[in-house]
């Protein structure tokens, strides 16, 4: 993804996909508001939030860590 931002607040469990509610890894800022993705959703999504300039702040890397 582009756009990556330097993280606002980290994401925590309380966090939830807009789309599945499962925990969200992905903040989106668009001109409309902010929107929260799981990591299987922020990449369903990716090609149009790059595409409408979205600022991202990624956290999936925390899906690899032990």
């Amino acid at each position: 993804m582009t756009g990556a931002m330097a993280p606002s607040q980290p994401l925590t469990a309380m966090d939830l996909c807009d789309r599945c509610s499962a925990q969200a890894y992905v903040r989106v800022i668009l001109p409309a508001g902010e929107l929260l993705f799981c990591a299987h959703h922020s990449r369903q999504h990716a090609d149009a939030l790059a595409k409408a300039g979205a600022e991202i702040q990624d956290e999936t890397e925390r899906l690899s860590q032990s």
